[in-house]
């Protein structure tokens, strides 16, 4: 809407904007054959900036067509290419992994300086989208729009810069306690930019903590979990395997669990629960690896971990629910 302005009606550019920024998560709609596979291909081809930058071109034109308005069609295409390939520049803020540079690269580009659901985010766009809806696109309307993208905006980079506080922390935390760091990750923890998580990639283990913004000092306390190490040699001939180990460029772990042989994305949850665990194998000699793979679910005490998360976010300093 904002670079519409008045050159078409509001709604026009409201819902083609809103189509533009749905379009590349559709692509969860698409079985790639297994649990991994779905999860280390989403956000591919679908978020790349070289494909959307070609599919924005004949989708303006369809819609400058459609409304009769071609003569606005350079207009419709930078509208509608900002709406598209702000949405993988978007998801590429969070942890998760977009894979923006196909065909060229599939490295999974992630800042991990936002949660993947954040109403800080998101709010100040919905409240000017629909103020300027409600108002029929007036002036103050398009007013309230622009301040929503400035907060939204202004708030990624407050996230970005919070991040860079508690890994200048962590690291200092770290090297005071003798943990030798080989790859480091600072991303905060659902739904706000307050209370970071920390996870600490050393030897044959990882260290995990948690930092507020509003603890009392800058300190950081660290619990040190095995990577499963071991195991890594029986499964390394696993497709899944490789796949998890490569997307989440180092931070899983291997355990065993029973019989079965288990990778876990540690990005993305928290000691001992993960969003992504999956079973690969079956413990025999050597071990059979499963096809399909399954994903395991978490055991999360939902009121309990909510609980922990408001009051460690506020400062008091609680042990993780484990």
């Amino acid at each position: 809407m904002a670079v519409m302005g008045r050159r078409t009606a509001v709604w026009k550019a409201a819902l083609w904007g809103a189509v533009a920024a749905t379009l590349p998560d559709l692509d969860v709609l698409i079985d790639q054959g297994d649990v991994i596979r779905n999860m280390v291909l989403h956000r591919a081809e679908s978020h790349s900036i070289f494909w959307l930058t070609l599919f924005s071109m004949p989708f303006a034109a369809l819609v400058a067509r459609l409304h009769g308005e071609w003569g606005l069609f350079r207009r419709w295409w930078l509208a509608l290419w900002l709406a598209l390939v702000t949405h993988p520049l978007l998801d590429a803020m969070t942890v998760y992994g977009t894979q923006l540079a196909l065909p060229f690269s599939n490295h999974p580009f992630g800042v991990d300086s936002v949660f993947i659901i954040d109403l800080l985010d998101t709010l100040p766009l919905l409240v000017g989208v629909i103020w300027v809806l409600a108002t029929r696109g007036s002036h103050r309307g398009r007013i309230a729009n622009g301040v929503g993208l400035l907060l939204s905006t202004g708030y990624l980079v407050w996230g970005f810069t919070a991040q860079q506080q508690v890994a200048q922390i962590a690291r200092a935390a770290l090297a005071q306690q003798g943990i030798v760091v080989e790859h480091l990750l600072v991303t905060p923890t659902p739904f706000n930019t307050v209370l970071w998580r920390v996870v600490a990639l050393a030897g044959d283990g990882y260290h995990e903590g948690f930092y507020s913004l509003l603890d009392d000092q800058p300190k950081i306390e660290f619990d040190r979990f095995p990577r499963g190490n071991a195991l890594a040699a029986e499964l390394q001939g696993i497709d899944g395997v490789q796949r998890i180990v490569a997307f989440t460029k180092g931070f899983y772990k291997l355990e065993q669990r029973g019989s079965r042989l288990l990778i876990s994305d540690l990005r993305m949850g928290q000691e001992p629960n993960y969003s992504f665990t999956f079973a690969v194998a079956e413990r025999h000699s050597p071990p059979v690896a499963l096809d399909p793979p399954e994903q395991m679910s978490m055991a999360l005490d939902i009121p309990r971990s909510l609980n922990w998360l408001w009051r460690r976010a506020l400062g008091e300093q609680l042990p993780p629910p484990r």
